[in-house]
């Protein structure tokens, strides 16, 4: 499992011409059972997306899909862990964990 963090290096103005692009890419994921979570940091210089299911070299070609990566609007910080415990609900994030 992997948290991907981003962070904006453009102007907002730049991040929000791309923002519906980038959702539709968030949908395509989510779909397809990568995407676990997602949204914007507080305050607003970044983002998260909670990842599962996917090696990290197929992570990196996911991430390469973002228009946010291919315009140069964010850089990624992407951590590996393994989850070991999760509340009431969440199980099936255990059953996919590495």
């Amino acid at each position: 499992m992997f948290i991907v963090l981003l962070r904006y290096v453009k102007p907002i103005e730049v991040v929000e011409s791309l923002v519906q692009e980038h959702r539709d890419y968030l949908d395509r994921h989510y779909a397809a059972g990568h995407f676990v979570a997602s949204g914007s940091q507080v305050p607003r210089v970044g983002g998260a997306i909670l990842v599962q299911g996917l090696s990290r070299p197929e992570l990196d070609a996911v991430l390469a899909e973002d228009p946010f990566h291919r315009e140069q609007v964010a850089q990624y910080e992407v951590v590996e862990f393994d989850a070991t415990k999760v509340a009431s609900g969440f199980e099936t994030l255990l059953a996919r964990a590495r």
